[in-house]
């Protein structure tokens, strides 16, 4: 080891790391029938056959809110 290398280097950690990756989502429906929203019973952007919890827009923002606060 010489005098100009640290004997604690070590390789640069990327900053999204850590960071999850979304999940992926259905395709928007352009025409009906739409899924209702699994927590209020609104229509949601969704087709009926998307498969997994449906959120109506509003209800999916609220639920992001409630992720992203319970550290």
């Amino acid at each position: 080891m010489t005098e100009s290398t640290p004997a604690h280097a070590s390789a640069p950690v990327s900053a999204s790391y850590c960071a999850p990756e979304p999940a992926p989502r259905p395709e928007p429906a352009t025409e009906g029938p739409f899924a209702a929203c699994v927590l209020c019973q609104e229509p949601t952007e969704y087709p009926e056959s998307a498969k997994g919890i449906t959120l109506c827009p509003v209800c999916e923002w609220q639920e992001a809110q409630r992720t992203a606060c319970s550290g």
